[in-house]
């Protein structure tokens, strides 16, 4: 089990206490939201990236990203665009969920919406400053991405990431996974839910099989 103490002045690992996952998501995005930007000055769009274990619940990458979006980015005001089950607008930040060879755009780019044109049918997002145009019809292969799963983030790195971990997630709670979203943050890690939870993760060394028949190609070289 990783030591637990918030005490530690100048610590980069918290772990903030929730009785039960309602009480975790009111804390998720309070932590996103208010207290990571006014004590360590990160960007809550930016710089915070909520990794869940799950895409269903109340501690789900959907209902969290709705309730973030809501919270950071909910002015009504904005041209927005409303598309297979999501609206977008200027300053969303949004996940590539396919790779577009055409656009050269791939699989778990983050980018932000810049513009919305209702009268062209476009929205513009700008991926790590470059500037890629989507009609309506093709955000399907985009999410909102204040929220995704630790498994879409492998292989990727943010200032800092908030983990949402209860025993709702039963069923992905293994060592490998906890591993995998704390190592995705580079400056700060903040858990937030059951230590029940963590320390159910910590015991679960199981580590998914790879289907990749490797033992048969080798056999017949």
């Amino acid at each position: 089990m990783p030591e637990l103490d918030n005490a530690a002045p100048e610590t980069d690992f918290y772990f903030v206490e929730a009785a039960d996952p309602d009480e975790a998501a009111h804390k998720v995005l309070e932590i996103v939201c208010h207290r990571i930007p006014q004590r360590f000055g990160l960007d809550p769009i930016r710089d915070v990236q909520v990794l869940c274990p799950m895409n269903r619940g109340s501690l789900g990458t959907r209902q969290l990203n709705q309730e973030l979006q809501t919270a950071l980015n909910g002015d009504e005001n904005q041209p927005a665009i409303a598309r297979f089950g999501w609206t977008y607008r200027v300053g969303d930040k949004v996940m590539q969920t396919a790779n577009d060879y055409d656009k050269d755009v791939f699989n778990g780019d983050i980018g932000f919406v810049q513009t919305v044109d209702p009268e062209a049918q476009e929205v513009v997002i700008d991926f790590d400053g470059r500037l890629v145009t989507f009609d309506f019809g093709e955000l399907d292969e985009v999410s909102p991405a204040y929220a995704t799963t630790i498994h879409k983030a492998q292989g990727s790195e943010y200032p800092a990431v908030v983990i949402p971990l209860t025993t709702q997630h039963y069923l992905m709670l293994r060592r490998n996974l906890v591993y995998t979203g704390i190592t995705r943050a580079r400056q700060l890690v903040v858990l937030v839910g059951q230590r029940q939870a963590l320390s159910i993760a910590v015991r679960d060394s199981r580590a998914e099989g790879r289907w990749s028949k490797l033992e048969q190609w080798l056999r017949h070289c």
